[in-house]
Order: structure tokens, then sequence, then C-alpha cells
């Protein structure tokens, strides 16, 4: 565990929190209201991206000097500022004020469009920016080079060389439910699949593929329809992971887990199966699909005759990866400049709202 300090006057400015890998929701935008905290308490995440002010228009920037920066298609814009910022819930900073000039936001909070907006409560500089309006995860993002990571003296420091503990994942993690109590798609399962999705095209090679049916079938299918050529599948796409057994029958693609402490990318025996990962919380939903069996909690009922209380939660439209996640992803795959997944990434960039998803 450690602590986030400034580096000017050395005031402690979050508690003890422990290091995880960044949601790929991090950045996404979703909805109309007010969203949680994207990280759970006592976490943090480093983003290896720039993040916040200064940005440059695409049309500065140009394709040569974009790729430098990891980006490989045409953006709208993309930030100049340092790599590294930290972010950590809201909840989990101490002793910073807001700087009142700062404060600006679409609708329902601040939206970070003026840069840092929150202050050193001893020293006041600027040393993070707070997120929390509506449609936007709240957030705080300390600057990199305002802060410095100071191990924490109530616990032990974070281990910097610790690999990921698959065996223990099914354990210590679980999967979000896909659909909402008032029958939307979760927000996490979109961004998820949206950033897979980008991954699974590259690997694709622009070839059908084939699913299994059931819940990977219901999130990636349409999409796939929709942006690869039709025709027999060419490649066949399984979930793979710990707690799984071998896939039979020479899969093309593996769906995979990343840690969500590390980061780590689950690797399968045979280094010919190319690889899509896929944030974990949401693989277990797909590797261990839970099914709501029609029977009481306690007792039980004739064969034949089934409860219809609780009701399934079933979704009320179809469902579409997050299109905002995807274009980001797939902006940062140098597969993206093969002419074929440039037109898709066109396409995209370019349909109306909600299309062709």
């Amino acid at each position: 565990m450690v602590v986030f300090a400034c580096v000017r006057c050395d005031a402690v400015l979050t508690r003890p929190v422990e290091r995880v890998a960044l949601p790929a929701r991090a950045h996404q935008t979703y909805g109309h209201e007010l969203l949680p905290a994207l990280m759970e308490s006592g976490t943090y995440a480093v983003d290896p991206e720039p993040f916040g002010l200064p940005y440059r228009p695409w049309s500065e920037i140009g394709a040569e000097a974009a790729a430098e920066r990891g980006v490989f298609a045409p953006v709208h814009r993309l930030s100049f500022a340092a790599p590294g910022a930290v972010v950590v819930a809201p909840g989990d900073t101490r002793g910073t004020v807001l700087i009142p000039e700062r404060c600006d936001g679409y609708c329902m909070g601040l939206d970070g469009r003026d840069g840092p907006n929150l202050a050193c409560g001893r020293c006041g500089s600027a040393v993070a920016t707070r997120i929390d309006d509506c449609s936007l995860w709240q957030t705080v993002w300390f600057v990199p080079d305002a802060v410095r990571r100071v191990p924490d003296g109530d616990a032990c420091a974070e281990p910097e060389d610790a690999g990921a503990d698959w065996d223990a994942l099914a354990q210590e993690y679980g999967a979000p439910p896909p659909v909402e109590p008032y029958g939307g798609w979760d927000a996490q399962w979109e961004a998820a699949v949206g950033a897979a999705l980008a991954h699974l095209l590259a690997a694709s090679a622009g070839a059908p593929v084939a699913l299994p049916d059931g819940i990977l079938t219901d999130t990636f299918g349409r999409a796939l329809d929709a942006l690869l050529p039709p025709g027999p599948a060419a490649r066949r796409v399984v979930p793979a992971g710990p707690g799984l057994p071998v896939a039979v029958g020479d899969p093309d693609i593996a769906l995979v887990p990343w840690h969500p402490r590390t980061g780590e990318v689950w690797r399968p025996s045979d280094p010919e199966v190319a690889v899509v990962p896929l944030e974990a919380d949401v693989w277990l939903g797909v590797a261990f699909p839970r099914v709501q069996l029609p029977v009481p909690a306690t007792g039980g009922l004739p064969a034949g005759v089934y409860r219809d209380d609780p009701l399934p939660l079933y979704p009320t439209r179809l469902f579409a990866p997050d299109r905002r996640v995807f274009l980001h992803t797939l902006a940062r795959l140098p597969a993206v400049r093969e002419p074929w997944l440039r037109a898709v990434y066109d396409l995209m960039e370019d349909a109306p709202f909600g299309e062709p998803f």
C-alpha cells in the first residue's frame, strides 16, 4: 500500500491505496446520469497515455507524429500532457481543495475541461482534476509530476514485481450482471466488449468468425456481422483462461482475461492461437455464465412446475458495444493501418450515432 503526497510540500493527498489495472471504461461516456466512482475504494491505477490539457487537434499533429505516440488512425484531438496520470476514487483523496475558477462542467458537476481543479490544501499547488459530471465515471486524476508515491507507514509497500495470480482469479473477483435491474445492458460490459471487439477484428484478418452460442454471440455477434464480410466462418473464437478446459478442435482465436490487478494478459499454451484480451470481470461472466434456475430459494417444486418470481433479468434491447471505447482502442492498434481495417474504422467514425450496431 502507498499514499500519494504533494511534491512541493509533502502533504499526504490520499488514503493508503493499492495499484490495480486501469479499467477499460476509464474514459467512457455513458448515458445522461450521474455514475458511481470508477475505482474501488483503496485502489489506484495509472494511465499510460497523456491525460488532460493541453490538447492538439489531428490537423496540427499529423499521422507520423501521432504514430510515434501510439495512435495509428485519425482522432479528433490528442492530449499533450505528461503521461502517467494517477486515478483514485474521489472519496480516497485527503487534504485537497477545489480551485473555484476551474470548476466548469457540462450539466451536473465537474468535467475537467479547464485543467486541474484540485489544489493541495497546504501549499496551494494544483495537483489533480476531479471529474463527477453526468455521463462520466467519478474520478480524481492526479497530475503525474505534481505528486509522488510514498510507502504507507502502517502497511507493507506494494510489491513491484508481483505477477498475476491466475489461480485465485475466480475467487477474488466477480462478474457484474450483464443486465441492469431496469433492463439495460451494464456499462462495464459495453465498454469491455467495445475494447475487445477492436482486438477481435484485428485477429480476424478480415474474415468471418464463428462464435459459440450464448452470451458471446449476444454481445459480439451483431457487431461482427455488421463489420465483417458475409460468408462461411473462417476462424473459430472460444473463451480460454484459468479454470476452463482446453478447447476441442483447434480454435483460431482465444478470448482471454487480462488480470484486474496487474493488467497481465493470460496466454494459452499454443502460441499459434491469436489472443483477444477481455477485462477479467466481464471475462468471468463469459467463461462462467450464471444460469438462473426457475426454482424457489428453499424447498422444491414438482417436475414441470416453474416459479415466476423473481423473473430472470432480460435486456430490453439488443446489445451494442461501446462505440467510443471501440474506436479509441482500434486507433491504438498498429493493425488499423491495414486498408480493410482502416475502412472499418472510418465507417464507424463517420456513421450516424448508434450505427452500424
